[in-house]
């Protein structure tokens, strides 16, 4: 089966998996952990009665919740490539096995509750003025409640 496919009918550790590649696959492990932790602070947001909305609901909705991790839109340059993975892929492999340990709830945050990061070398406008809770493998990670 093509990822293109497993894609569209994935679990929702597939589609973490794909998301942690497609966002973070060219950077350290522990930034590819960083990413994931960011997702699933943002899973548990959700849950909260009052939880944000507009992020979707569970990790698939999450991950490709419109405006939110940008390997999901269809011009990104790293949407074709990730849809086309083969599996044989060795960083798609990493990524996988630190989905499966985020979706399990067993991987520790190392980002201090993070749910939004940007690469070091960009300062995006959403995160002017806002103080950072870490810095891992060059992105850096800030908890926000929207």
């Amino acid at each position: 089966m093509s990822a293109a496919v497993q894609a569209r009918s994935a679990t929702s550790v597939e589609v973490l998996a794909l998301t942690l590649w497609g966002e973070a696959a060219e950077r350290p492990v522990r930034a590819i952990e960083g990413v994931a932790a960011a997702i699933i602070n943002r899973v548990r947001m959700v849950a909260a009665p009052d939880g944000p909305r507009h992020w979707g609901r569970g990790v698939s909705g999450i991950c490709r919740a419109p405006f939110q991790f940008g390997c999901w839109h269809p011009r990104h340059p790293r949407h074709a490539p990730m849809l086309a993975l083969g599996e044989d892929d060795m960083a798609l492999a990493i990524c996988r096995r630190i989905a499966a340990r985020a979706a399990s709830g067993v991987l520790p945050d190392s980002t201090g509750g993070a749910t939004h990061y940007h690469a070091a070398e960009r300062l995006p406008a959403w995160a002017v003025g806002r103080v950072p809770e870490a810095e891992i493998g060059g992105l850096v990670f800030y908890r926000l409640a929207m």
